[in-house]
């Protein structure tokens, strides 16, 4: 728990020691990162693996000497494609009284996309942590993040944040309820794949056959199928099924979807999709594709249309949980929030670049407009 009252000088001296050691720590470790990014193969792998390893002993060191609680984080991709999940993480750990490196600690792991790293590394955090008396991993961005984390320890307590139904995938066991050593946040990203594809229709309502993209890795991914395949079976039209996983796959995705001469691009609920969407983006604008995605990210980057689960307020209500957690709440009997709002975004640049009269009524229930 964080402390209150007047602390002992000790204590002050082990904060401002820890501070500047972990200010050094990192200027020092942003230009080692540069220095080791720059060499080749294996010689750059094995530095940067050795600067990784150095810094999180410092930062456990610091973290252990000053008693504070910690936060294990674990993380799909990179810290910059994680940037604005990230703050709002932050915001919720701040509504919960905690600032990181003040009074709580938080050791990052992050598998830069590779997702078959998220088990080994989601053991080292839970390996990490177990002993200490305050800790807590956080597990955001999706089902297969929070599956890795489950798997890896029955002791630390675990927030996860995901768009899927954390019941329906064997997560926790109800959402008042969830017992075991998990809680946290559900959006209704995946619930809405559907919608896309209804959305699509609209704005090209003359296409019998629409594209849908799909990563077969993801624990949702037959489900969002169904989902998707009833839509089109209620409005009348084929789809076509295209599936990718790794990024030399993304551009098949669009050349697919023309070859196919559907009408539209529409992507299921996928963080791996989500947090390439600048790219996606330029390859929509590239092919003269249609496409919507879950992630507000693509149409702001340029792409056509986006409907999912606000982001957000579904991070920030996991920074919440966490230090709620750290207060002394059992992850069993913290209820998973559901974050009910979801949302649309327009880019009309990109409708009339494609040629698309957006109809009105899409226009005016948008909960924006790019214009």
């Amino acid at each position: 728990m964080p402390r209150s009252g007047r602390f002992h000088l000790a204590d002050s001296r082990a904060r401002l020691c820890y501070g500047a050691a972990r200010e050094r720590n990192l200027r020092s470790t942003a230009h080692a990162f540069a220095d080791a990014a720059g060499r080749p193969g294996r010689r750059g792998f094995i530095a940067l693996a050795g600067i990784v390893a150095a810094s999180t002993t410092l930062g456990w060191a610091a973290a252990r000497a000053q008693a504070l609680p910690v936060i294990g984080y674990l993380g799909s991709e990179s810290p910059e494609l994680y940037a604005s999940r990230l703050k709002a993480f932050r915001e919720g750990l701040a509504d919960a009284g905690y600032a990181e490196g003040r009074n709580v600690a938080v050791e990052y792991r992050w598998a830069g996309g590779q997702y078959s790293r998220l088990p080994a590394l989601a053991e080292e955090l839970a390996k990490d942590l177990e002993g200490l008396p305050l800790a807590v991993i956080v597990a955001p961005g999706g089902a297969e993040v929070a599956l890795a984390a489950k798997a890896a320890t029955t002791k630390v307590a675990i927030v996860f944040e995901m768009g899927g139904d954390p019941v329906a995938l064997g997560i926790v066991e109800s959402l008042s309820r969830p017992g075991g050593n998990l809680t946290g946040v559900s959006s209704l990203s995946v619930e809405v794949s559907r919608k896309r594809l209804e959305f699509m229709r609209e704005v090209r309502p003359a296409a019998s056959r629409f594209a849908v993209a799909l990563n077969p890795r993801s624990p949702t991914s037959d489900t969002q199928l169904k989902n998707l395949q009833a839509a089109a079976q209620s409005l009348g039209v084929e789809l076509v099924v295209l599936k990718a996983s790794a990024e030399p796959e993304l551009d098949t995705l669009f050349t697919a979807t023309r070859e196919a001469g559907a009408g539209g691009l529409v992507f299921s609920s996928d963080p791996y999709f989500t947090y390439r969407s600048q790219q996606l983006a330029a390859l929509a604008v590239r092919h003269q594709v249609a496409a919507i995605t879950q992630s507000r990210d693509f149409p702001l980057a340029g792409g056509l249309m986006s409907y999912g689960g606000d982001f957000s307020q579904s991070h920030r209500q996991a920074g919440r949980h966490a230090g709620r957690i750290l207060k002394g709440e059992k992850a069993s009997e913290l209820p998973v929030q559901r974050v009910t709002k979801v949302e649309l975004f327009i880019n009309l640049k990109a409708a009339a670049g494609l040629g698309i009269a957006v109809p009105a009524s899409l226009l005016t229930s948008a909960d924006q407009v790019i214009e």
